[in-house]
C-alpha cells in the first residue's frame, strides 16, 4: 500500500487515524471529522489538564500558606483551613482554565507541527477552517464550565468563606487555643499556653498566661495546674478559672515582685468586637450586581461576563500562534504567545478600573478589549492568506503579459 508509506514516521495513533481517513471503504466526511475531533480533543485535554494541575497547585499552595500563617497566629482555627480552600477553588479555576486551555493548545498543536502530524492531517483533507471548528468544540465546553464558575460558583464560594471568617472573628482566644502552642491575643496584651486541652475545649492542663502591664503597671505571669472556662449567667462574660497555681507580678531584673498563690484565680476573656466584616464585592450574587447602579458593581458584572468570553478568543489566538517551524524548537512560540495573553488580561484589568472610576462609558466597558483581540486572532489566522492572494493577483497580469 504505497499511499501509507509516507505516514510510517509519525506516531502510531496518527498512523491509524490517517489509514482510516485514506481507506476508500471507510471514508466519509462525518466519520473522518469525528475521528480527527476525538484525536485533537484527547491531545488538548492531556496538555490542558497537566497545565491546569500545575497552575492550581501553585495558586492553592500560596493561598494555603497564607491561611496556615493566620492559623499559627491564632487568627483562624486549623480545622477550617481545608474548607476555606475548597470554597475558594472555583475562583481559582475560573482564571486557571482559560490560561490552561491557551497553553494546552500551544503545546499540543506545537508538538503536532514539529512531528509533522498537522501536515499529515492537512494532506488528508483537513482545512484551517475545520481545525478552528474542531478546536472551538472543546473551547466552548471549557467556556461553559468557566461561565458557571464565574457567574455562580465563585460568588457562592466566597460567601461561604466570608461566613467562616465572620464566625472566626466572633470566637474568643480560649476557643482558638491549641495544645502545646503559645497563643497570642489579637491585641498583643496576653499570651496563653496550655500543655493539654480537652476535646470540648472546656478544661486545660498546665496553663501558662503572660500579661503586659496596663497603664504603666507591672507585667505578670500566671502558672496553674488546671483551668476551666466559666460563663457568668448574669452578664454573659466568660472567664478562665485557674486552679492550684501562682501569679508573679513585677518588672524583669528588679527585686520588687509580688507573688500570689491561689486555689482558684479568674482571668476574663476579652469578647470579640460585634462589628460585622464588610462583605466583599466578589461575594455579591450576579443577579444583584445586574440590578445595581453602582459603577463598581457594574464593572464587576462585566468582569464576570468577560472571563468566559476569554476562552474562545484565546483559543482562536492559540491556533495560529501554535504553528512552529521544526528548526525553531518546541517552545520557541511560547514567549510571544504569553506576551499576547498578558496584554489581553492586562487591558481587561485596566478597563475594569477605568469603568469603576467612570472614565469610560458602560456601553464600551470591557467589550472593546475582546473585539480588539478577536480581530488580532482573525488577522493572525487569515491575514497571511489574504496578503498572499493579493500578491498572486498582482503577479498574474504580469505573467500573462
Amino acid at each position: 500500500m504505497p499511499q501509507y508509506r509516507i505516514l510510517t514516521y509519525n506516531t502510531p495513533s496518527l498512523y491509524k487515524i490517517s489509514k482510516r481517513l485514506l481507506n476508500p471503504y471507510l471514508y466519509s466526511a462525518g466519520i473522518s471529522l469525528f475521528i480527527i475531533f476525538r484525536y485533537l480533543t484527547r491531545q488538548l485535554l492531556i496538555s490542558m489538564t497537566a497545565v491546569a494541575g500545575i497552575l492550581l497547585l501553585i495558586f492553592m499552595s500560596g493561598r494555603f500558606i497564607k491561611y496556615l500563617a493566620e492559623a499559627a497566629a491564632g487568627e483562624l482555627a486549623p480545622d477550617v483551613l481545608f474548607a476555606v480552600i475548597g470554597y475558594r477553588l472555583p475562583s481559582f479555576l475560573e482564571l486557571i482554565l482559560p490560561l490552561a486551555l491557551f497553553i494546552g493548545i500551544l503545546l499540543a498543536y506545537g508538538r503536532m507541527y514539529l512531528e509533522s502530524e498537522m501536515t499529515v492531517l492537512k494532506a488528508c483533507g483537513m482545512s484551517d477552517g475545520q481545525l478552528i471548528k474542531l478546536t472551538m468544540g472543546s473551547a466552548l465546553v471549557v467556556m461553559a464550565i468557566v461561565a458557571v464558575m464565574s457567574l455562580y460558583l465563585s460568588p457562592w464560594g466566597i460567601q461561604q468563606v466570608e461566613k467562616i471568617f465572620d464566625d472566626q472573628a466572633k470566637m474568643t482566644e480560649f476557643e482558638l487555643l491549641a495544645p502545646g502552642r503559645f497563643q497570642p491575643l489579637k491585641s498583643g496584651e496576653r499570651v496563653t499556653y496550655t500543655e493539654a486541652l480537652s476535646s470540648d475545649k472546656r478544661e486545660m492542663q498546665n496553663v501558662f498566661i503572660a500579661e503586659k502591664g496596663r497603664a504603666g503597671g507591672s507585667p505578670s505571669v500566671v502558672f496553674a495546674r488546671t483551668g476551666t472556662q466559666q460563663v457568668n449567667p448574669q452578664t454573659g462574660e466568660r472567664f478562665i478559672v485557674l486552679h492550684d497555681g501562682a501569679r508573679y507580678q513585677g518588672h524583669p531584673g528588679s527585686l520588687d515582685f509580688r507573688v500570689l498563690e491561689f486555689e482558684a484565680y479568674g482571668v476574663k476573656i476579652s469578647e470579640p468586637t460585634a462589628e460585622r466584616r464588610r462583605v466583599k464585592e466578589e461575594a455579591i450574587p450576579t443577579l444583584e450586581l445586574a440590578q445595581s447602579d453602582n459603577p463598581k458593581y457594574l464593572a464587576l458584572l462585566q468582569w464576570r461576563l468577560s472571563i468566559p468570553l476569554i476562552v474562545p478568543i484565546v483559543a482562536l489566538l492559540a491556533i495560529p500562534l501554535s504553528r512552529v517551524n521544526p528548526r525553531q524548537g518546541r517552545f520557541f512560540h511560547l514567549l510571544p504567545a504569553m506576551g499576547i495573553y498578558i496584554a489581553y488580561l492586562g487591558l481587561l484589568i485596566a478597563s475594569r478600573n477605568m469603568l469603576e472610576k467612570g472614565t469610560i462609558p458602560f456601553w464600551l466597558g470591557l467589550w472593546w478589549v475582546h473585539i480588539l483581540f478577536f480581530c488580532i486572532a482573525m488577522a493572525l489566522q487569515f491575514g497571511g492568506r489574504i496578503l498572499h492572494s493579493r500578491r498572486m493577483r498582482r503577479r498574474s497580469p504580469v505573467q500573462h503579459a
